[in-house]
Order: C-alpha cells, then sequence, then structure tokens
C-alpha cells in the first residue's frame, strides 16, 4: 500500500492546487466525521479498529479546530503549519493497523482508504498560500481611497 499512497502524493503534487482553505476545512471536518462514524459501526466487531478510527478522528478534529484557515492568525495552527501537520496524520492513518495488529482484517481496508483521500486532498492544496480574508479588505479600502 506504501506505493499505491506514494504514487497517489505524486500525482497529486503534479496537479493545480485548486483545494481553497474553506474547501479544505470542509473536506477535513467531512473525513473527521467518517472516523468518527467509523469508529461507531467498528464498535462492536473490532474494538481495536474501532479506537484506531476515534484515535485518528480525533486528532483530524483537534488539528482542523485549531487551524486558522483563514489567515487572520485567529487560532494556534497557521495554514502553512497545518499541512506539515496534516502529513504526520496521514502516515499515522496510514500506521494504524499495523500499530493496532489488524492489519490482516477487513478494517485495515478503511485506514488505507482514509489514507490515499487525504493523501490526495492534502496533494491539491496550496498551504503556502493562505487566503487573507483582512488583505482582500484593505486593497478595495486602498483602492477606494487612491492609494
Amino acid at each position: 500500500m506504501a506505493f499505491v499512497q506514494r504514487s497517489v502524493a505524486l500525482a497529486a503534487a503534479r496537479m493545480p492546487k485548486k483545494i481553497s482553505p474553506r474547501v479544505h476545512a470542509a473536506l477535513d471536518y467531512g473525513i473527521t466525521g467518517s472516523f468518527l462514524l467509523a469508529g461507531a459501526i467498528f464498535w462492536k466487531r473490532n474494538r481495536r479498529a474501532a479506537l484506531g478510527a476515534l484515535l485518528c478522528g480525533g486528532a483530524t478534529a483537534a488539528v482542523s479546530l485549531l487551524t486558522d484557515y483563514s489567515g487572520n492568525n485567529g487560532k494556534p495552527i497557521s495554514y502553512p503549519m497545518h499541512g506539515q501537520i496534516e502529513a504526520g496524520l496521514i502516515a499515522m492513518t496510514a500506521a494504524i493497523p499495523r500499530l493496532v495488529r489488524i492489519e490482516d482484517e477487513p478494517e485495515a481496508k478503511f485506514f488505507s482508504r482514509q489514507a490515499l483521500a487525504k493523501t490526495a486532498i492534502t496533494g491539491m492544496t496550496d498551504f503556502r498560500h493562505p487566503r487573507r480574508l483582512d488583505s482582500r479588505y484593505r486593497e478595495d479600502e486602498d483602492e477606494h481611497l487612491g492609494i
């Protein structure tokens, strides 16, 4: 699976960076929800997989809630830093089946698919240039004032 993930990362890195901070935030919350839902579904049949899903969902939610997607310096994690943390979350997601010893069980595929999806999303997001809402308003004010 590592080969497939690297291939997806290479392909995504060559694609245009079309995912905006707002869309990236929505996707992060969607992925969080899918982890939490999987944790609930897995709970009765495989507690280790459920705990892994809940761990990934909690970590993704925490990082998302602490990220300043708008670029206004309102939260402790900057958008570019979020991109770096996301790489660690992807690695953690891919490693969970081995860590909780479920790599030969059907639930392990869920984590592989989540890691691939997160890799593609991260690869198509430009974390270097967060959109600053306040700078857009300043430009409009500068034009209005003739500056």
